[in-house]
């Protein structure tokens, strides 16, 4: 996310903060912004659980051990999105899921609930550009020219009208909102991870790893995860065989058996975003996030590079208001244990 709010202005008509989860310098930008102030249907009635085992014994479910662990870097790279410091926390043990919700998993959801998403409910989303079409055809964010404000563009309809999770059932679920994601995983039994369980999930067993594999850099020709290959936004060369979404299990798990941890989507947090600093900057940040109830995002996505949005790293974060969506946003499901 870019450190600094815009005002932009939804479809509906209502000024909104939007920023920018593939900027890596700061610069003001949008990404997506979505109508603030509508209330989760899980928080309009009850959502019934399926009965889902939580031991760990799941083939998609891993019992995560609990340790002294910590969150963040001593040696942070984007100062301002809050890498740093370094701090000591203790992980009691939980159970996290081995992948992000695919779209077969959400749509089950919605078939037992009825569940509208937030994106539904606004009408419209942000689909990148070199997803769409005709892609001129769409209004342009002018901060951020490679996105496109797509009417109709949801969970179902990932580019928006005429396209589908035909063929991708089994990718990662997108346009997905906090509210949204918050109430899916009501429904199945669990909740969002804290950042401090998802960074100690992610570095697999590793004691200071900065990707979940290890400390080996990805390159445009060394392929660990599912990210940007060439020049941004123009030109992605799919080394790694993707332009947009990978499936849930690709590439190698790390230590734990978790697939994608970084790269593919955005991955919702249970935590409000905040910087840890006393820093003017880190002061205006911290007022804008809480104004705009941001929460935070871990991982990165298909869309980051090291020349622009160099986010795919464990204690790399983001934040975003709650209520926002794009079309490289998803997330996973933690379980007590």
């Amino acid at each position: 996310m870019s450190d600094f709010e815009m005002n932009t202005k939804s479809k509906h008509g209502v000024t909104a903060a939007a920023t920018d989860p593939e900027n890596q310098h700061g610069s003001t930008a949008c990404c997506s912004a979505l109508k603030r102030g509508y209330l989760c249907r899980s928080d309009e009635r009850g959502l019934q659980s399926p009965k889902i085992k939580q031991d760990g014994s799941r083939g998609d479910v891993v019992l995560i051990p609990g340790a002294r662990s910590f969150v963040g870097s001593s040696d942070p790279v984007i100062a301002l999105d809050g890498e740093g410091p370094k701090r000591r926390v203790q992980v009691a043990p939980f159970s996290i899921a081995r992948h992000a919700v695919s779209g077969t998993q959400f749509r089950a959801f919605v078939n037992g609930t009825g569940y509208v998403t937030e994106a539904e409910r606004f009408g419209w989303s942000f689909v990148f550009h070199l997803l769409l079409r005709n892609p001129s055809q769409h209004e342009v964010p002018p901060e951020t020219p490679w996105w496109r404000k797509v009417d109709g563009a949801c969970w179902r309809h990932p580019e928006g009208p005429g396209s589908d999770l035909e063929g991708r059932e089994d990718h990662p679920v997108v346009h997905i909102s906090w509210a949204d994601a918050n109430a899916y995983a009501r429904w199945c039994g669990g909740r969002l991870p804290t950042e401090a369980e998802w960074e100690h999930a992610a570095r697999g067993g590793l004691d200071h790893p900065r990707y979940p594999w290890g400390d080996e850099e990805p390159t445009d020709q060394r392929v660990f995860c599912n990210i940007w290959q060439g020049n941004f936004p123009h030109t992605n060369s799919a080394v790694d065989g993707y332009v947009g979404t990978a499936p849930v299990e690709s590439f190698s798990p790390n230590g734990y058996g978790l697939f994608n941890m970084v790269g593919n989507v955005w991955e919702w947090c249970s935590d409000p975003f905040k910087v840890r600093s006393v820093s003017k900057s880190s002061r205006r940040r911290n007022l804008e996030a809480l104004r705009f109830s941001e929460k935070v995002m871990k991982g990165g996505s298909y869309l980051c590079h090291i020349s622009y949005c160099y986010r795919y790293r464990i204690a790399a974060r983001s934040g975003r208001p709650a209520d926002t969506s794009a079309g490289n946003t998803g997330f996973r499901v933690a379980y007590d244990a």
